[in-house]
Protein backbone atom coordinates (compact mmCIF):
# COMPACT_ATOMS: atom_id res chain seq x y z
CA UNK A 1 0.00 0.00 0.00
CA UNK A 2 1.19 3.83 -1.01
CA UNK A 3 0.25 7.20 -1.55
CA UNK A 4 -0.11 8.38 1.84
CA UNK A 5 2.68 11.32 2.00
CA UNK A 6 4.22 12.50 5.37
CA UNK A 7 2.26 16.04 4.53
CA UNK A 8 -1.43 14.67 4.67
CA UNK A 9 -0.53 12.40 7.81
CA UNK A 10 0.92 15.79 9.59
CA UNK A 11 -2.70 17.79 8.62
CA UNK A 12 -4.65 15.01 10.14
CA UNK A 13 -2.50 14.46 13.27
CA UNK A 14 -3.88 16.67 15.27
CA UNK A 15 -7.78 15.64 14.29
CA UNK A 16 -7.31 12.12 14.52
CA UNK A 17 -5.46 12.14 18.25
CA UNK A 18 -8.65 14.29 19.54
CA UNK A 19 -11.30 11.81 18.12
CA UNK A 20 -10.03 8.57 19.18
CA UNK A 21 -12.66 7.16 22.01
CA UNK A 22 -11.42 8.18 25.18
CA UNK A 23 -13.24 5.36 27.47
CA UNK A 24 -12.11 2.46 24.85
CA UNK A 25 -8.59 3.85 24.50
CA UNK A 26 -8.47 4.36 28.62
CA UNK A 27 -9.54 0.25 28.44
CA UNK A 28 -6.57 0.05 26.57
CA UNK A 29 -4.14 1.87 28.99
CA UNK A 30 -5.60 -0.27 31.54
CA UNK A 31 -5.02 -3.97 30.01
CA UNK A 32 -1.40 -2.55 29.47
CA UNK A 33 -0.62 -1.30 32.90
CA UNK A 34 -0.46 -4.50 34.08
CA UNK A 35 2.24 -5.63 31.68
CA UNK A 36 6.02 -4.77 32.65
CA UNK A 37 7.40 -3.32 30.27
CA UNK A 38 4.67 -3.39 27.23
CA UNK A 39 5.41 -4.31 23.93
CA UNK A 40 3.59 -3.02 20.55
CA UNK A 41 3.61 -3.80 17.18
CA UNK A 42 1.80 -0.86 14.91
CA UNK A 43 0.51 -2.19 11.24
CA UNK A 44 0.94 0.38 8.49
CA UNK A 45 2.47 3.19 10.90
CA UNK A 46 3.18 5.63 8.40
CA UNK A 47 4.75 8.43 10.63
CA UNK A 48 3.99 7.28 13.48
CA UNK A 49 1.11 9.21 14.28
CA UNK A 50 -0.30 6.29 16.52
CA UNK A 51 2.45 6.18 19.43
CA UNK A 52 2.43 9.78 19.30
CA UNK A 53 -1.43 9.29 20.71
CA UNK A 54 -0.58 6.01 22.90
CA UNK A 55 2.88 6.16 24.13
CA UNK A 56 2.01 9.42 26.66
CA UNK A 57 -0.62 7.21 28.61
CA UNK A 58 0.93 3.74 29.11
CA UNK A 59 4.07 2.97 31.53
CA UNK A 60 7.61 3.92 31.06
CA UNK A 61 9.70 1.19 29.83
CA UNK A 62 7.16 0.56 26.58
CA UNK A 63 8.75 -0.87 23.47
CA UNK A 64 7.43 -0.46 20.04
CA UNK A 65 7.52 -2.15 17.05
CA UNK A 66 6.47 0.07 13.86
CA UNK A 67 5.69 -1.78 10.70
CA UNK A 68 5.11 -0.31 7.03
CA UNK A 69 5.71 -1.15 3.56
CA UNK A 70 6.81 2.77 2.50
CA UNK A 71 10.77 3.42 3.38
CA UNK A 72 9.61 6.82 2.82
CA UNK A 73 7.06 7.23 5.83
CA UNK A 74 9.04 4.86 8.06
CA UNK A 75 12.25 7.52 7.73
CA UNK A 76 9.81 10.20 8.52
CA UNK A 77 8.27 8.08 11.27
CA UNK A 78 11.99 7.92 13.03
CA UNK A 79 12.61 12.05 11.79
CA UNK A 80 9.04 13.14 13.71
CA UNK A 81 9.31 10.92 16.51
CA UNK A 82 13.27 12.58 17.58
CA UNK A 83 11.97 16.12 16.87
CA UNK A 84 8.76 14.77 18.90
CA UNK A 85 10.47 12.92 22.13
CA UNK A 86 12.81 15.18 25.20
CA UNK A 87 15.43 13.41 24.14
CA UNK A 88 16.09 10.98 21.43
CA UNK A 89 19.23 8.58 20.60
CA UNK A 90 19.39 6.49 17.53
CA UNK A 91 20.88 3.08 17.64
CA UNK A 92 21.19 1.58 14.05
CA UNK A 93 17.37 0.93 13.26
CA UNK A 94 15.84 1.95 16.90
CA UNK A 95 15.38 4.86 18.40
CA UNK A 96 15.60 5.24 21.98
CA UNK A 97 13.76 8.14 23.07
CA UNK A 98 12.48 10.13 26.83
CA UNK A 99 9.09 12.01 26.94
CA UNK A 100 8.13 13.40 30.01
CA UNK A 101 10.05 11.03 31.81
CA UNK A 102 9.30 8.13 30.28
CA UNK A 103 11.65 5.53 28.15
CA UNK A 104 10.12 4.48 24.92
CA UNK A 105 12.03 2.01 22.67
CA UNK A 106 11.21 2.01 19.14
CA UNK A 107 12.33 -0.42 16.04
CA UNK A 108 11.48 0.14 12.95
CA UNK A 109 11.01 -2.84 10.19
CA UNK A 110 9.99 -2.56 6.28
CA UNK A 111 7.18 -5.13 5.10
CA UNK A 112 4.55 -5.88 3.03
CA UNK A 113 1.64 -6.89 5.15
CA UNK A 114 -0.04 -8.53 2.33
CA UNK A 115 2.67 -10.93 1.57
CA UNK A 116 4.46 -10.99 5.45
CA UNK A 117 1.22 -10.71 7.55
CA UNK A 118 1.98 -13.98 9.71
CA UNK A 119 5.69 -13.55 10.03
CA UNK A 120 5.62 -10.03 11.18
CA UNK A 121 3.26 -11.39 13.89
CA UNK A 122 5.53 -14.02 14.71
CA UNK A 123 7.39 -11.78 16.60
CA UNK A 124 6.59 -11.58 20.11
CA UNK A 125 4.35 -8.59 21.23
CA UNK A 126 2.04 -7.62 24.11
CA UNK A 127 -0.40 -5.78 21.79
CA UNK A 128 -1.39 -5.01 17.90
CA UNK A 129 -2.49 -1.84 17.06
CA UNK A 130 -3.21 0.16 14.03
CA UNK A 131 -4.89 3.95 12.78
CA UNK A 132 -6.94 4.66 10.01
CA UNK A 133 -6.08 1.51 7.89
CA UNK A 134 -8.22 -1.55 8.01
CA UNK A 135 -10.43 0.01 5.78
CA UNK A 136 -8.23 -0.02 2.93
CA UNK A 137 -7.75 -4.00 2.84
CA UNK A 138 -9.62 -6.45 1.73
CA UNK A 139 -12.34 -8.63 3.13
CA UNK A 140 -10.14 -11.78 2.90
CA UNK A 141 -7.61 -10.18 4.05
CA UNK A 142 -8.92 -8.79 7.07
CA UNK A 143 -10.05 -12.40 8.05
CA UNK A 144 -6.72 -13.76 7.59
CA UNK A 145 -5.57 -11.34 9.92
CA UNK A 146 -8.21 -11.96 12.53
CA UNK A 147 -7.43 -15.50 12.41
CA UNK A 148 -3.49 -15.14 12.66
CA UNK A 149 -4.05 -12.35 15.61
CA UNK A 150 -6.72 -14.97 17.21
CA UNK A 151 -4.10 -18.28 16.90
CA UNK A 152 -1.31 -16.18 18.40
CA UNK A 153 -4.23 -15.42 21.54
CA UNK A 154 -2.93 -11.05 20.84
CA UNK A 155 -5.42 -8.27 22.13
CA UNK A 156 -5.84 -5.83 19.10
CA UNK A 157 -7.07 -2.67 19.42
CA UNK A 158 -7.09 -0.26 15.99
CA UNK A 159 -8.91 3.29 16.01
CA UNK A 160 -10.19 5.29 13.30
CA UNK A 161 -12.00 3.16 11.00
CA UNK A 162 -13.90 4.81 8.39
CA UNK A 163 -17.37 4.07 8.72
CA UNK A 164 -18.78 5.39 5.75
CA UNK A 165 -21.02 8.24 7.57
CA UNK A 166 -20.22 11.91 6.44
CA UNK A 167 -22.06 15.01 6.83
CA UNK A 168 -20.47 18.43 5.13
CA UNK A 169 -22.15 21.61 6.16
CA UNK A 170 -23.78 23.54 4.62
CA UNK A 171 -25.64 20.61 2.27
CA UNK A 172 -25.09 20.18 -1.40
CA UNK A 173 -27.33 18.74 -3.65
CA UNK A 174 -24.71 16.21 -4.88
CA UNK A 175 -24.10 15.14 -1.66
CA UNK A 176 -25.52 11.64 -1.82
CA UNK A 177 -24.08 10.98 -5.35
CA UNK A 178 -20.86 12.13 -4.69
CA UNK A 179 -20.46 9.93 -1.51
CA UNK A 180 -21.73 6.58 -3.03
CA UNK A 181 -19.35 7.59 -5.83
CA UNK A 182 -16.15 7.92 -3.09
CA UNK A 183 -17.48 4.33 -1.45
CA UNK A 184 -17.11 3.12 -4.84
CA UNK A 185 -13.42 4.32 -5.72
CA UNK A 186 -12.62 3.36 -2.49
CA UNK A 187 -13.74 -0.47 -2.82
CA UNK A 188 -10.66 -0.66 -5.17
CA UNK A 189 -7.57 -2.37 -4.71
CA UNK A 190 -5.31 -0.63 -2.38
CA UNK A 191 -2.59 -3.28 -2.45
CA UNK A 192 -4.65 -5.74 -0.77
CA UNK A 193 -7.67 -6.52 -3.33
CA UNK A 194 -10.53 -5.56 -3.60
CA UNK A 195 -10.94 -2.79 -0.25
CA UNK A 196 -13.27 -2.87 2.55
CA UNK A 197 -13.86 0.24 3.25
CA UNK A 198 -16.62 0.88 5.66
CA UNK A 199 -17.38 -2.40 6.16
CA UNK A 200 -14.41 -3.50 7.81
CA UNK A 201 -14.98 -3.35 11.15
CA UNK A 202 -17.57 -5.08 10.98
CA UNK A 203 -15.87 -8.01 9.35
CA UNK A 204 -13.15 -7.93 12.31
CA UNK A 205 -15.82 -7.77 14.60
CA UNK A 206 -17.39 -10.69 13.51
CA UNK A 207 -14.62 -12.88 13.30
CA UNK A 208 -13.17 -11.92 16.77
CA UNK A 209 -16.36 -12.64 18.17
CA UNK A 210 -16.27 -16.28 16.14
CA UNK A 211 -12.49 -16.77 17.86
CA UNK A 212 -14.32 -16.29 21.32
CA UNK A 213 -12.57 -12.76 21.74
CA UNK A 214 -14.42 -10.46 23.86
CA UNK A 215 -14.96 -7.22 21.35
CA UNK A 216 -15.58 -3.69 22.62
CA UNK A 217 -16.94 -0.91 19.66
CA UNK A 218 -16.98 2.66 19.89
CA UNK A 219 -17.31 6.18 17.98
CA UNK A 220 -14.36 8.38 17.14
CA UNK A 221 -15.86 10.50 14.34
CA UNK A 222 -13.70 13.67 13.19
CA UNK A 223 -15.63 16.64 14.10
CA UNK A 224 -14.07 19.57 11.68
CA UNK A 225 -14.80 23.61 12.03
CA UNK A 226 -13.50 26.00 9.34
CA UNK A 227 -11.68 28.32 11.61
CA UNK A 228 -9.69 25.82 13.44
CA UNK A 229 -9.41 23.01 10.14
CA UNK A 230 -9.43 24.91 7.18
CA UNK A 231 -6.21 23.11 5.53
CA UNK A 232 -7.80 20.04 6.29
CA UNK A 233 -11.48 20.49 4.98
CA UNK A 234 -9.96 22.19 1.76
CA UNK A 235 -7.18 18.72 1.50
CA UNK A 236 -10.67 16.33 2.08
CA UNK A 237 -12.72 17.92 -0.12
CA UNK A 238 -9.64 17.94 -2.83
CA UNK A 239 -8.78 14.52 -2.18
CA UNK A 240 -12.40 13.48 -2.37
CA UNK A 241 -12.94 14.97 -5.68
CA UNK A 242 -10.11 13.45 -7.28
CA UNK A 243 -11.14 10.17 -5.97
CA UNK A 244 -14.66 10.34 -7.17
CA UNK A 245 -13.42 12.14 -10.60
CA UNK A 246 -11.63 8.55 -11.28
CA UNK A 247 -15.12 7.09 -11.28
CA UNK A 248 -16.97 9.15 -14.00
CA UNK A 249 -20.09 8.53 -12.03
CA UNK A 250 -20.27 12.32 -11.07
CA UNK A 251 -21.38 14.51 -13.99
CA UNK A 252 -17.84 17.10 -13.95
CA UNK A 253 -19.59 20.11 -13.76
CA UNK A 254 -21.58 18.74 -10.58
CA UNK A 255 -18.32 17.70 -9.18
CA UNK A 256 -17.02 20.77 -9.37
CA UNK A 257 -19.74 23.13 -7.85
CA UNK A 258 -19.72 20.08 -5.21
CA UNK A 259 -16.28 20.73 -4.68
CA UNK A 260 -16.68 24.62 -4.83
CA UNK A 261 -18.65 24.33 -1.59
CA UNK A 262 -16.73 21.98 0.53
CA UNK A 263 -13.82 23.88 0.14
CA UNK A 264 -15.51 26.28 2.16
CA UNK A 265 -17.40 24.25 4.35
CA UNK A 266 -18.29 25.41 7.70
CA UNK A 267 -18.50 21.94 9.44
CA UNK A 268 -17.79 18.45 8.23
CA UNK A 269 -18.04 15.34 10.32
CA UNK A 270 -16.72 12.21 9.11
CA UNK A 271 -17.60 8.84 11.14
CA UNK A 272 -14.98 6.12 12.45
CA UNK A 273 -15.25 3.48 14.37
CA UNK A 274 -12.54 2.63 17.22
CA UNK A 275 -12.40 -1.68 18.15
CA UNK A 276 -10.62 -3.25 20.99
CA UNK A 277 -10.78 -7.68 21.04
CA UNK A 278 -8.87 -9.24 23.45
CA UNK A 279 -8.92 -13.22 24.12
Amino acid sequence: MSGFSAHWLSLREGVDHRSRNRDLQAQVCTWLSQIHAPRLTDLGCGSGSNLRALAPLLPSGQMWRLVDADPVLLEAAQRLLGDWADEARRDGDSLHLVKSGKIIQVRFEQADLARDLEQVLDRATDLVTAAAFFDLVAAPWLKRFCDAVAARQLPFYTVLTYDGIEHWQPAHEADLDVLAAFHAHQATDKGFGPAAGPKATGIMEAAFKDAGYKVSLAQSPWQLEAERDEALIRALAEGAAQAVAETNRVVHTTLASWLEARRLAREVEIGHLDLFARP
